[in-house]
């Protein structure tokens, strides 16, 4: 008879706790993820004061009970990661630097706001986050946005691409503004589908970048929509900020980029 010694056994009970432990977190990381994706496709088509947390246990296969487990603050939590994660839920593709990385980032989220449910229901919680957000006047998507916009314009003036005297935040602002308008406009015009969204960005650049890069630099950008839908592995927008990824929804409001 091969007998075990009492070390080998516990040994062995250690690995199983440790492999245990394991697949317990690896389920709670696909409830938290289920239940975020789940709440951006409810919050997309209901706005926040529409949205019910039944419905998101429902949508997630989950619980009521898991998801207060998982966002003790139900929906408040979860539109407050939604709204803070905007930046993180836009994919771009390639390495790009400066003045292109910034354009390839507005025209992925023009082209993703068809289908991703966290910048759907970004659009619809922007609006909203007074409701949900404590201290929302120091907070909001806007000069989220715009933070995200300046790291890529203190690129670009540290690769000599942009014209000398450039207001950086005011240019910002202004790009931010833009898109957030033409979110909206593509909208009203064309439905909650926003088919016309990336050629209205285009169309903001090709108005923008005459007054913003030197000569050299704008005729080396690339404003073709296909480069930010096809190529390499996605990367992140904002390293730093979280996004869940899910299937369809639609959503009105002014989405802030």
């Amino acid at each position: 008879m091969n007998v075990r010694s009492s070390s080998q056994l516990e040994h062995d009970r250690g690995r199983w706790d440790m492999g245990q432990a394991g697949t317990r977190e690896e389920r709670a990381a696909e409830t938290r993820a289920a239940l975020l994706d789940a709440a951006a496709v409810e919050f997309a088509g209901y706005g926040y004061a529409g949205a019910s947390v039944d419905r998101i246990a429902r949508r997630a296969d989950r619980s009521t009970g898991s998801l207060y487990h998982h966002y003790p603050g139900g929906k408040k939590e979860l539109a407050e990661l939604i709204v803070r994660g905007q930046p993180g839920a836009v994919q771009v593709q390639g390495p790009a630097v400066g003045l292109q990385h910034l354009i390839d980032i507005t025209l992925a989220w023009a082209c993703q706001m068809v289908d991703n449910p966290v910048l759907l229901a970004g659009a619809r919680l922007v609006g909203e986050q007074g409701d949900f957000i404590k201290g929302s006047d120091d907070f909001n998507s806007h000069a989220q946005w715009t933070e995200v916009v300046m790291a890529s314009l203190l690129a670009a003036r540290r690769r000599r691409e942009l014209r000398a005297g450039v207001d950086m935040q005011g240019t910002a602002r202004l790009l931010v503004n833009a898109c957030t308008g033409a979110q909206l406009q593509a909208s009203m015009e064309s439905g909650p589908a926003r088919v016309d969204l990336p050629g209205r960005v285009v169309e903001a650049w090709e108005c923008l970048l005459p007054a913003l890069a030197v000569p050299r630099v704008v005729k080396n950008l690339d404003l073709d929509v296909d480069r930010v839908r096809t190529g390499s592995a996605p990367l992140p927008v904002h390293p730093a900020a979280g996004g869940a990824a899910g299937s369809g929804a639609q959503g009105g409001g002014s989405a802030a980029i």
